[in-house]
């Protein structure tokens, strides 16, 4: 195993930010690290074409300046559902070409591959995010963004990744509701529930950089790391 797909609870789970804690952790560590985000819908129209602000942020925390267009090879402008954005540009996402540019992506190192959306979100008329980590065969780290209702999310996401064979190598609690009540109450209800190493517990801090967050996250609790390579 070469990396870790980042799975969320629900679109804003905070996948980019727990992403890009993980490419500073392991750096920290002297490893070699890529981020890639195969597929984003929201992309700014630049002098170089679209751009994903989540993308470019994984390039920046990554040992190596890859093309864009291997980092993300699909970018979509509207902030829509992933294979609704696809059919307006009228094109179709293809494991295949996601694949490629994740080999690509592995030469640079581990690599760390955030997903779109949550675990089942349509990429096209048959496949879905799931489909996509699945074709990578790497260990899942699922994000919960701790709201009202994430309990229900995390255990149904959780089954999800249990049922499609993979690994969930861990989870993460990520607190993006500052008026959410019985917080702490809440983790311990899903940590008792999952069976995965709770990784960390990001508290809701405004404009949090990564480097900040990876201060909150423990590597050595990875389920299965010691098949990520050296």
């Amino acid at each position: 195993m070469k990396g870790l797909f980042i799975a969320g609870t629900d679109t804003d789970a905070g996948k980019t930010v727990v992403s890009c804690a993980l490419l500073v952790k392991f750096a920290q560590q002297g490893r070699p690290v890529q981020g890639m985000k195969p597929v984003a819908s929201g992309c700014n129209r630049t002098p170089h074409g679209l751009r994903n602000e989540d993308a470019e942020m994984l390039s920046r925390y990554s040992s190596e300046a890859l093309p864009y267009s291997t980092v993300n090879p699909y970018a979509f402008e509207p902030a829509i559902a992933p294979h609704l954005a696809a059919e307006m540009a009228g094109t179709d996402i293809e494991l295949d070409v996601i694949e490629d540019a994740y080999h690509k992506c592995a030469r640079s190192g581990l690599v760390i591959v955030e997903g779109v959306g949550g675990w089942q979100v349509p990429l096209n008329q048959s496949e879905t995010t799931a489909d996509m980590a699945i074709r990578l065969q790497l260990p899942v780290v699922l994000v919960v963004g701790l709201r009202l209702g994430c309990i229900n999310h995390a255990l149904l996401t959780y089954e999800s990744v249990k049922h499609s064979g993979l690994v969930c190598a861990g989870w993460v609690a990520n607190k993006i509701s500052p008026e959410m009540a019985c917080v702490d109450h809440n983790i311990e209800a899903i940590d008792e529930r999952l069976d995965a190493p709770l990784l960390g517990v990001i508290p809701c801090l405004k404009d949090i950089k990564a480097g900040q967050a990876s201060g909150y996250l423990r590597l050595d609790l990875l389920a299965g790391q010691q098949d990520m390579g050296p």
